[in-house]
């Protein structure tokens, strides 16, 4: 009799589900309350702004595992457990640099390559450090001081693209070092001294050795850079001692929900984010020095939850896959490690609808990096709508954005990947000032807005994992060609 009981409740729940709209779906378990208490709690001064490797980065993936545990996701079928674990190989910066250039002790210096130096034999001014600056030029064995950038462009991007070339030429020329001089504002210049003196990390044991030391050094106005144009040779200290290396173990956090239906439930959509921040760093003008990362991205990897519990009470036709990766900040460590490792063959993989941000500045708006890279582009938009948000595709493709995010290591391999954001028209104002600052924090957001912006997720999800038509790259896309190879179509 009990049996027959539970039988005809089961039956009638799954009536009643059918029943209901995906939008009303949605709403049963999307709350306002929910979103600010896994924001609230990620972004919290405790967890030091979650920086891979660290113990508190570790509460974090426990805290997102345990919550997919009492949502009933299923474990990572590979260990019976929520985690991934990576082996990350961590530099930390030499503890002795002694930098002083023309008599005038340097003190805003950004370490972009280290090696051990103790070099005062006097260092040469070469220009901008481009092949044409070396004519006539004796270097071999001195260290060469350059000027950021070129003739043609000077901004920090373009230096910090130019860094490869300008070493290399300095090697082939004989330099032993490089000490780069970078005009830049002092926003832009914390946010450069905080990533480039933090330890760094890598997913191989071997990682390429510097072959030189290179650093930037702050020269505001190019008051420096000025002063050393007509002098031939240079008087410089430039000490510096090795970096120290270990082992640290991180963990990717993996969930697994079946679909219901019984061809399209071998089809996968990943649902991802990463739920590392920086760190500690350099204060701000309130001596706050904690990197809270309540918007990048405390947020999106709410948004994966706000997914993972609406799925595990109403699946989809398709299975879903939640990864919320670790070591994003560290050069997309994570998710790297996840391609080449993954739990489940990535030709199931038919999907990945990531999610990271840097803020907003409009809250009429998701901002979806890819957006017409797809063909499930409509069923985003429609999913906005749904909620009285307006879709629209990367404000600022100058930024490269779509290739900055844990999207393009599943982009790379073929898998339809476009990145939901918060909504921003350019990459500036509101973005940049919570952007990788200490006061990127929980109770800095607009709530109300998250609410439907987090619906509009799930609601996107739930079409896509629903569509009997499988999603695929829009015609004569990049990563075209990758996807018909892992798909053999």
């Amino acid at each position: 009799m009990k049996k027959a009981v539970f039988l005809f409740v089961a039956f009638l729940s799954a009536i009643m589900t059918f029943g209901q709209s995906d939008k009303s779906l949605v709403q049963e378990t999307v709350t306002k309350s929910k979103i600010e208490g896994h924001i609230y709690f990620l972004a919290d001064d405790l967890l030091k702004g979650r920086e891979t490797g660290t113990p508190e980065n570790k509460i974090a993936a426990s805290y997102l595992a345990n919550t997919l545990r009492s949502y009933g996701v299923q474990p990572n079928p590979e260990t019976g457990n929520y985690y991934q674990e990576i082996n990350l190989y961590k530099t930390s910066p030499p503890s002795d640099v002694n930098i002083s250039i023309n008599g005038q002790e340097v003190k805003n210096y950004a370490l972009l390559e280290t090696k051990a130096v103790d070099f005062s034999k006097g260092a040469v001014y070469v220009g901008y450090g481009l092949e044409k600056d070396y004519k006539g030029k004796s270097v071999d064995g001195k260290v060469v001081i350059i000027k950021a950038g070129s003739s043609e462009t000077n901004d920090t991007r373009a230096a910090f693209g130019l860094r490869e070339q300008k070493k290399q030429l300095a090697k082939a020329s004989g330099a032993v070092g490089v000490i780069e001089l970078l005009n830049a504002e002092d926003q832009m210049w914390g946010f450069i001294e905080h990533n480039f003196n933090a330890s760094s990390l890598g997913v191989d044991k071997e990682n390429a050795k510097a072959t030189m030391p290179y650093v930037w050094v702050l020269d505001q106005d190019n008051k420096m850079s000025k002063s050393l144009e007509s002098k031939t040779s240079i008087p410089i200290q430039f000490k510096m001692s090795g970096p120290k290396k270990e082992v640290v173990t991180s963990q990717n956090v993996i969930g697994v929900v079946e679909g219901t239906d019984p061809n399209l439930k071998d089809e996968y959509i990943i649902y991802s984010a990463h739920y590392d921040h920086v760190g500690i760093g350099a204060p701000d003008a309130t001596g706050d020095t904690i990197y809270n990362g309540a918007r990048d991205n405390a947020i999106g990897t709410t948004t994966v939850l706000s997914m993972a519990e609406n799925l595990a009470k109403y699946p989809t036709k398709r299975s879903a896959l939640f990864i919320l990766f670790t070591g994003e900040e560290k050069g997309l460590l994570g998710s790297s490690f996840y391609v080449k490792n993954p739990v489940l063959p990535l030709k199931q993989m038919v999907y990945c609808f990531n999610s990271d941000n840097g803020g907003y500045n409009d809250t009429s708006l998701a901002t979806i990096i890819g957006l017409p890279r797809t063909t499930a582009s409509q069923h985003i938009k429609d999913a906005a709508s749904a909620f009285g948000l307006k879709a629209i595709d990367d404000p600022a493709p100058e930024q490269g954005l779509f290739d900055r995010s844990d999207n393009v290591n599943f982009a790379a391999k073929g898998i339809p990947a476009p990145t939901f954001s918060l909504g921003f028209t350019a990459f500036n104002g509101d973005v940049t000032k919570y952007y990788h600052r200490p006061g990127d924090e929980a109770n800095t957001l607009d709530y109300d807005y998250l609410f439907k912006f987090f619906s509009a997720y799930v609601l996107a999800g739930r079409n896509i994992g629903n569509d009997p038509v499988t999603p695929t790259w829009t015609a004569g896309d990049k990563y075209e060609a990758a996807g018909k190879a892992l798909y053999k179509n």
